[in-house]
């Protein structure tokens, strides 16, 4: 009876150990697919700031749907939107599919009975809703390239943009779009995100 008790432990011990094994290997893979996507979105932002100046325009615009963009400008929004939209995301589409089906979970501040594809995903507390639903939330306080982060400005405005590195991040919030070096701290983070590969 001792016998077949300590061969049974031993299969647990084995089984347990090849879970774990598996389930490290598993996340090893998807660390290492994550980071050159973050990368790309990190690269496409400086690639962008230095051929490209957005003016800053929050207004509402009919546009088309899906990949839909408001013309020339846009607000902070737009950046994050364009910047993701050149690396196979439609934050537009993803946006409003998920609100189609859970219009519920997202804020209620705009007096609206249904989702919008004109502005729902140019707004931020829409944007932090849907990457929140998707699990990329970031908690431990590291900041990696692609990262996008929010804030509080001045008590009360909602602000996104994308951090590169050493407290720098491509955003804008007038006059235009811009990469500003020393804004990661500047003002309250109310949000970090990082997304995954497409």
């Amino acid at each position: 009876m001792l016998k077949i008790t300590r061969i049974i432990r031993s299969a647990f011990v084995m089984i347990a150990l090849v879970l774990a094994l598996t389930t490290s290997s598993l996340s090893c893979r998807q660390k290492s697919s994550r980071t050159p996507f973050l990368n790309r979105i990190a690269e496409t932002s400086v690639r962008v700031a230095d051929s490209v100046t957005w003016l800053y325009d929050a207004k509402y615009y009919t546009i088309a749907y899906p990949n839909g963009d408001v013309p020339d400008g846009g607000a902070c929004t737009d950046v994050v939107i364009r910047v993701l939209r050149m690396n196979g995301i439609d934050l537009q589409q993803e946006v409003h599919e998920d609100m189609l089906e859970n219009f519920d979970a997202y804020p209620e501040m705009w007096g609206l009975s249904k989702p919008d594809p004109n502005i729902d995903h140019r707004r931020v507390p829409n944007l932090m809703t849907y990457f929140k639903r998707k699990g990329y939330e970031v908690t431990d306080g590291e900041f990696k390239p692609g990262d996008m982060v929010c804030w509080n400005i001045n008590g009360g405005i909602n602000h996104i943009g994308i951090y590169l590195k050493d407290e720098t991040v491509f955003h804008n919030m007038g006059p235009d779009s811009r990469v500003e070096e020393g804004f990661l701290h500047r003002y309250p983070i109310i949000g970090h995100y990082r997304i995954s590969t497409p």
